[in-house]
């Protein structure tokens, strides 16, 4: 991995505002001469793509917690070879909305999936691979599931659950961010997006070339 490259990741609930975050951590990372490439989770490839629509979409075909969970696993091992590794050799930042700690607070937490498998997984599809840092946009329930809902489109499977599933999750974040301070940085995603961006820009600042 060339020594510039690295690897951010966005977490948080519904409605945190990962997509915008993502976006004008773009802007300002490129100001500074730096490649960027934006990703998410599942997805980021034509083929992980399609993974995630089996996962997200509504349909007649019950998914059990396990089988998302293999699922979400399935599209990150191609998002990480065919995208992730690649971008960090060649000394890209590469900032992905969601990573594995999703699957530890929506599987893990939100559903009950077995800890220990999620961990299993997780070292069979990218080892020692993790997240220079990840920014956990935390923010009240109520206030991500408003958001949500005023965006346009219909949504999908994860927006149908309801408050106490989120509440879960919720909490399987914070537990990351106190378990690991180094890596997970809290923002409060509740503030207006300039002083989100500003706040999230300031928790990754210590990683860029130069930094002391």
């Amino acid at each position: 991995m060339s020594a510039a490259g690295r690897f951010i990741s966005l977490e948080g609930i519904e409605g945190a505002g990962k997509s915008s975050l993502a976006r004008a951590l773009e802007v300002m990372l490129v100001a500074r001469g730096l490649t960027v490439k934006l990703t998410r989770e599942p997805g980021g490839t034509p083929l992980a793509e399609r993974l995630r629509a089996l996962v997200l979409e509504r349909g007649a075909e019950r998914i059990s917690a396990e089988a998302e969970t293999l699922l979400m696993f399935a599209a990150r091992a191609v998002h990480v070879e065919n995208l992730i590794r690649p971008a960090l050799s060649g000394g890209a930042w590469v900032i992905c909305d969601r990573f594995t700690d999703a699957t530890r607070a929506y599987q893990g937490a939100g559903r009950g999936v077995d800890a220990e498998l999620i961990e299993r997984l997780a070292h069979t599809v990218h080892g020692n691979l993790w997240p220079h840092r990840t920014l956990l946009l935390d923010l009240p329930v109520d206030t991500g599931l408003t958001r949500a809902r005023r965006r346009a489109g219909a949504g999908d499977r994860f927006e149908d659950e309801d408050r106490r599933f989120f509440e879960r999750v919720r909490a399987g974040y914070l537990a990351l961010a106190a378990a690991e301070p180094a890596r997970v940085r809290l923002v409060d995603a509740a503030n207006a997006p300039d002083t989100v961006a500003t706040r999230a820009f300031d928790a990754i600042a210590d990683l860029l070339p130069g930094a002391a």
